[in-house]
């Protein structure tokens, strides 16, 4: 098990981490900033100054995974995981990998008066003996106060709470420890293997009454989404279309459902890529709209969008594989795509 502390820089969550590691026999403190130590000294000059946080690093969020699961195999036991993590779409996907790896997460935010978090990062020494050092620790501390701000309405909804402001970094750590035991903080995540080989994969595009595509927003995976999944052995794509909308939006499209693209998706280590089917499954009605009915432990989320709204959602993979389908409805014949390009 993961238990994720969260919170502002400077909330305190690795003191409280190494307190309850304390107190909790078999558990294991684990620091991800390590990882991002790690890659600092090895990634390229030019390849760092990309990126303003090594947060941004698919490596660093890739790596924080595979080194937790190889520590809980090495220790077993439950894992403290103090960062700080504000990005949604970093969440999902890290949360998302330990979720396919069976590792289940419970996620705690740490979470503190503002004031009282300005004069704890204020009074700060965070490098002894470099006042420089410590000075710049403190001013980043200070400059992600508002992205956590930006950050409180998801983080609120996704996290259990633990309000550090008059609490000792024992009693934080007592009272998050109370909480882990009863179940709270629990990150109900649908448990998606990652794929071995090649995948086949059928997607289904819903319409509403003003031509606007349905897009649902996974929990376990970073960008929005078609609705659809893996083809199963042995199944037909358009079944395997028609189950995924059954099982995510709790409705079966009213037609048959009409092929609009095949794309090749190149092979990206560590993905394996695979065929990537499109289908029309025609239009929903505003009362039928009404109808959806998301699993919460696979989908958060879902919306109409224009093809315009769907560029701000979608990674450029599923835009452009958008794209050419929506120019395939309007043509009203399938196109045949390799790595989202129309070819032959």
């Amino acid at each position: 098990m993961i238990v994720w502390l969260n919170g502002a820089f400077g909330a305190g969550k690795t003191t409280a981490a190494r307190e309850l590691v304390d107190f909790s026999p078999g558990s294991t403190f684990y620091d991800p900033e390590l990882v991002g130590d790690g890659l600092r000294m090895m990634l390229p000059r030019k390849r760092l100054d990309e990126v303003s946080d090594y947060q941004d690093l698919p490596s660093w969020r890739r790596l924080v995974v595979d080194t937790g699961a190889a520590l809980i195999a090495e220790v077993g036991g439950p894992l403290v995981v103090p960062m700080t993590v504000l990005r949604q779409e970093y969440r999902d996907e890290i949360f998302g990998g330990f979720a396919a790896r069976r590792i289940p997460v419970r996620h705690v935010l740490l979470h503190t008066d503002e004031t009282i978090l300005r004069e704890r990062i204020t009074e700060r020494q965070a490098i002894p003996g470099d006042a420089d050092a410590s000075e710049s620790v403190r001013r980043w501390c200070l400059d992600h106060l508002e992205p956590y701000r930006s950050a409180l309405p998801w983080l609120l909804d996704d996290a259990y709470v633990v309000d550090t402001t008059e609490l000792t970094p024992r009693q934080t750590a007592e009272h998050i420890a109370d909480a882990v035991r009863e179940g709270a903080g629990s990150c109900d995540i649908v448990q998606t293997p990652e794929p071995r080989a090649e995948t086949l994969a059928a997607g289904v595009l819903l319409f509403d009454e003003d031509d606007r595509v349905l897009l649902v927003d996974p929990t376990y995976k970073p960008g929005w989404e078609f609705p659809g999944g893996v083809v199963e052995s042995g199944e037909p794509p358009t079944h395997a279309g028609v189950r995924e909308v059954v099982e995510e939006l709790g409705l079966r499209p009213a037609e048959p459902l009409r092929l609009l693209v095949v794309d090749w998706e190149q092979p990206c280590p560590p993905g394996y890529g695979g065929l990537r089917l499109l289908f029309d499954g025609g239009r929903l009605t505003a009362e039928a709209a009404r109808d959806v009915l998301l699993p919460a432990s696979e989908l958060r989320a879902w919306r109409f969008v224009t093809e315009g709204e769907a560029a701000e959602l979608l990674p450029p993979v599923r835009l452009s594989r958008l794209r050419w389908a929506l120019r395939a409805r309007e043509q009203g014949r399938p196109l045949y795509l390799e790595a989202g390009t129309p070819t032959g």
